[in-house]
């Protein structure tokens, strides 16, 4: 098996750190209703929060899935980090206009740092170099 590059595993942190915080958020909605806001997950997962905490649930364990995939350098892992961040990139979309129309620097600044890094993520994973270390039999 080919060396993980040092990038995959930064990708693949950034993905479980995602999940441990949906998997918080979302057992919390569950052990204790109205502790939590719905919105708690509004930056993650781009307005899909109001499906409730069985969503939070949902993509945590599509992230921690991920994760484990790059960090085993399987191929899939890698397509759906990519497909994964892009989507994301789209659904933040709205908010950041929200927020540029409305002056809410604070969001608007939040918002481009998280688009930032699902593009740097998304990026790094199309590079020819990271995308040899995916490829092993």
């Amino acid at each position: 098996m080919p060396e993980r590059p040092a990038g995959v595993t930064a990708a693949a942190t950034t993905f479980l750190l995602a999940a441990a915080y949906l998997l918080g958020v979302g057992t919390t909605m569950l052990a204790r209703p109205g502790l939590v806001s719905l919105a708690a997950g509004r930056e993650l997962l781009g307005g899909l929060e109001i499906a409730g905490p069985y969503l939070f649930l949902l993509a945590a364990t599509v992230g921690a899935a991920i994760a484990l995939g790059l960090l085993r350098l399987d191929s899939w892992a890698r397509w759906m980090a990519i497909l994964v961040t892009m989507i994301g990139v789209v659904l933040l979309l709205p908010s950041i206009f929200s927020a540029a129309v409305d002056l809410r620097i604070g969001e608007l600044a939040w918002g481009g740092v998280g688009t930032i890094v699902r593009v740097v993520i998304a990026w790094y994973l199309y590079q020819p170099a990271v995308r040899e270390a995916f490829e092993h039999d």
